[in-house]
Parts: C-alpha cells; sequence; structure tokens
C-alpha cells in the first residue's frame, strides 16, 4: 500500500463547529478533544489553551494521541509546541520521524484509553467518511491494539480491486514476457495466472473460480498474496481493501458490517464479526513465471491489460523503489534478523488443526529441491521447479530420490509420480495425495503476524 493521497485534515469542513459545540453547552471536555483542536479551529488562542492543557494534564495515554496528531498536523506553530511537549514527557528526541515514535510505542506496555477509538475516528473520518465505522464504539470489538493500526495513505478501496476482471488466452497475451512474474491459481479445473505487474497496482480481486468465489489478496508491502474462498458457513463475504494497516500488512474489510481482516490470518480483527469463530479458508498460490505456468497449463487464462483502470502496468513499474531495497515503509514492532526483512520465504500452517507454523527460506528451497517435513505429525513435500515455484504435498511416508524441476518426481523405489496443482498422482497406481495450501511472504511481514513461527533456513 502506497500513499498516493495525502489529504490535510486542518481545515476541513467536517470539522466545522465541533468544538464550539462541546463547550458552548457547557459539557466537560473529553481528553483526546484537546487534541482535536488542532483540527478544528484556526484560532491561536485555542491552539494555546489545547497545549497547556495538554502540558498540564500529560499522561501516558497521551503519546498516541500526540504522535498521530502530528502525523496529520499543518500548522507548523502548533505541530512544533506540541512535538516538543511530546519530546519532553517521553524523554525521547525522535522529531518527525514517526517510525521511530511508532516503535518505541508498540514496544511498550498499550497505555491508551477507550476514548482512543473515538479519536481515530474522528481524525480519520476526516481522510474518508467511511473509516469511522471502523473505529467507532469497537473499543470492546478488538483483538489487536489499535494504536498498531495505522493509515496506509488511500481511501477505503483508494487501490481499486478488481471485480470479475477479464481473462484472455495466453495467446492474446503479446503483452506478457516468459520472464514475467504471474501469480497461478487452479480451481476445479478453472486455471489462471495474476501478473504481478497488473495486480500491484490493485492489490486485491474478487471473483468466481472454478465456481468458488474467493477474494485474491496481495501486499504489496509484506509480499504476501494469498487466495482466500470468501464464503465461511454459508455466508458470502464482500471483501475490500480498508486503506489501513497492521504490522505493515494490508486490513481487508467486508462490505456489510465494515469489520477489519488480518489479511495474513484470514479474521476479523475489529468490529461486530470479532468472537464469532470466523476464519477464512485459503487456497494455493503459485509464485512463478509466465513462461513456466504457460507451459505446464496451457489452457490456463490470464488477466487482460483491460482493467477499466488506467495504468503503468509494465514489468517491474509498481512499487519499483520499495522492492529495490531491504527498507521498510511502515515499521513493524521488531525485526528479526535471522533473514534479511524481504528475503522470500514460504508458509506452511493448518489453522484448522494446529497452531504450528513454518516458514521456509526460498533461497534455501532453492538449493534443496526436494525438502521432506512435518507439520501436525503430518509429512509434507516441498518440491521446488526451476522457476523457484514451490508446491508441498502431504506425502505420508514416501521418500523423494530425484525431481526434474518441472512435473515429475520419483520415489526410491521407481515410482514416478507426477504434480498437479491440487495434487500429487502416481502415474501407475493413479493414487493420489492431496495438496497442501501454502503461499510466499517476505520475512518481516510474516515474523510480524507470526512471531512465534518456525523458520528454516
Amino acid at each position: 500500500m502506497v500513499r498516493i493521497v495525502f489529504i490535510s485534515i486542518f481545515i476541513l469542513n467536517l470539522f466545522c463547529g465541533y468544538s464550539q459545540n462541546v463547550t458552548s453547552t457547557g459539557i466537560t471536555k473529553e481528553k483526546y478533544e484537546y487534541f482535536l483542536d488542532f483540527f478544528t479551529s484556526r484560532n491561536p488562542q485555542t491552539h494555546k489553551k489545547a497545549l497547556k492543557y495538554i502540558d498540564t494534564n500529560w499522561s501516558e495515554d497521551f503519546e498516541i494521541l500526540a504522535i498521530e496528531s502530528l502525523y496529520f498536523l499543518k500548522s507548523p506553530s502548533a505541530s512544533s509546541k506540541l512535538l516538543n511537549i511530546l519530546q519532553k514527557k517521553t524523554k525521547k528526541n525522535y522529531r518527525y520521524d514517526f517510525n521511530a515514535w511508532f516503535t518505541y510505542l508498540w514496544n511498550k506496555k498499550q497505555t491508551y484509553h477507550s476514548s482512543y477509538y473515538t479519536f481515530k475516528a474522528i481524525l480519520h473520518k476526516a481522510i474518508d467518511p467511511r473509516f469511522d465505522k471502523y473505529f467507532l464504539d469497537r473499543e470492546q470489538q478488538s483483538t489487536i491494539r489499535l494504536d498498531e493500526v495505522r493509515w496506509g495513505g488511500v481511501l477505503q478501496d483508494g487501490i481499486p480491486p478488481l471485480r470479475n476482471p477479464k481473462m484472455i488466452s495466453p495467446a492474446k497475451a503479446s503483452y506478457l514476457n516468459d520472464k514475467d512474474i504471474v501469480f497461478g491459481i487452479s480451481i476445479n479445473g478453472d486455471t489462471r495466472a495474476y501478473p504481478k505487474r497488473i495486480l500491484a497496482w490493485h492489490e486485491m480481486f474478487t471473483d468466481q473460480v472454478g465456481n468458488i468465489p474467493v477474494a485474491g489478496v496481495y501486499c504489496t508491502l509484506c509480499g504476501t498474496v494469498i487466495l482466500y474462498k470468501t464464503e465461511k458457513d454459508g455466508v458470502k463475504y464482500q471483501m475490500g481493501t480498508s486503506g489501513f494497516l497492521y504490522r505493515s500488512n494490508k486490513l481487508m474489510y467486508d462490505k456489510k458490517t465494515q469489520s477489519l481482516w488480518n489479511t495474513l490470518w484470514g479474521k476479523p480483527v475489529i468490529g461486530p464479526l470479532v468472537g464469532k469463530n470466523i476464519e477464512l479458508d485459503y487456497l494455493s498460490v503459485v509464485t512463478t513465471t509466465w513462461g513456466e505456468w504457460k507451459e505446464r497449463h496451457p489452457e490456463t487464462t490470464v488477466l487482460s491489460l483491460k482493467t477499466g483502470h488506467q495504468r503503468d502496468y509494465d514489468e517491474g513499474v509498481a512499487y519499483q523503489e520499495y522492492f529495490a531495497t531491504d527498507e521498510l515503509m511502515f515499521m513493524i514492532p521488531k525485526k528479526d534478523t535471522r533473514l534479511k526483512n524481504k528475503q522470500e520465504i514460504l508458509a506452511i500452517r493448518l489453522p484448522s488443526e494446529t497452531d504450528q507454523n513454518i516458514a521456509i527460506s526460498s533461497k534455501f528451497l532453492k538449493k534443496n529441491n526436494i525438502y521432506k517435513g512435518t507439520i501436525n505429525n503430518l509429512n509434507f513435500t516441498v518440491f521446488t521447479d526451476k522457476s523457484g515455484a514451490h508446491r508441498v504435498y502431504f506425502t505420508k511416508n514416501l521418500e523423494f530420490k530425484s525431481y526434474d524441476k518441472g512435473a515429475l518426481a520419483t520415489t526410491e523405489n521407481g515410482d514416478i509420480w507426477k504434480l498437479h496443482e491440487n495434487h500429487l498422482e502416481n502415474s501407475t497406481t493413479k493414487e493420489k495425495l492431496d495438496r497442501l495450501p501454502t503461499h510466499n511472504a517476505f520475512w518481516f511481514g510474516y515474523q510480524a503476524a507470526f512471531p512465534g513461527v518456525q523458520l528454516i533456513k
């Protein structure tokens, strides 16, 4: 998610009269309202009174209010004075380095008051009127720290998801080169490719694939494409891009309840759906090259350039600077330096069966194109093909001695097995073994979402 819009909320009409209404009624102002004074009034005297109150009545729950106010504040005078108070009270001299301020905050116990939900709702409603629903009156409907939820710089669906996008045959996809990266999926014989060069501009697609309603969610910041079934227990969820991040990972929302969902967990984390034991099922996504994918699947379809949007869909254009370095755009509470931030891993987990969670370095797997492991006492084998794509199958007690880095693998007893997108098949007996749903991710984002993950490198 990229900050493609930045709206000054200093003089928005949405706030006009807000402070005056509060004070004229004689009602005692809430603490957070003194911070909103910087946005609701241009009067220097109002700002002066707010600063005096904040300085005199300072408490730890003011920290996040001050940091988020400074993030949006456009008044140089009020901003510098508020910053001085924040630095004096915290004894931290981070100036306007907001990643440093947030990292400081996240590495100590939560200090904000429940009224922070109201403050955050009002503050961000000035950016997008739909944002307040994410937070207002939801202090009892949250499983994550609210101060870790950061605006990513866009409106709701400001990075427009592709809804039922047009697919074309490989013969018509002349815009693609064989080395271009695609995300491949196959459901009930419906096989499709979603080029990275297009999906990076949209970060989500929703569609019916193989008669299954799905959402493919691409968090560009953490390098993750996850394919979710959007129907669970008879309920169909219409997902979109919220505009917010949690630990540098995009948060989805559902249209009906405006609950926020963690992309990597597939669960609602703020809103009325919290606590209802909802967790979306996910399917495998293969990160590979267009040449390798169409060779395996000549019947595949692929995204058309006719998306209904005007973008530069050339290979490598979107997020070029971000992908070129190991630096983060939005910080996480703690970095795990066992791998570089954006080093790619293969994520293996069975959330409906076990909390066990495994991340395997893609670099390791490229050197070991057959890798056998165990999760929840079930044996699996990872096969890594010549494009670097990983496919994982439940393989019981089979031991594979060779793999052609394509579609065929041979066991120690000489049996040949063929790799399909949804199963592994014995070429002689036709026995089939199920595939284990997996996806790739950048190490930093995955570890931040699952701090206890087991790393194999």
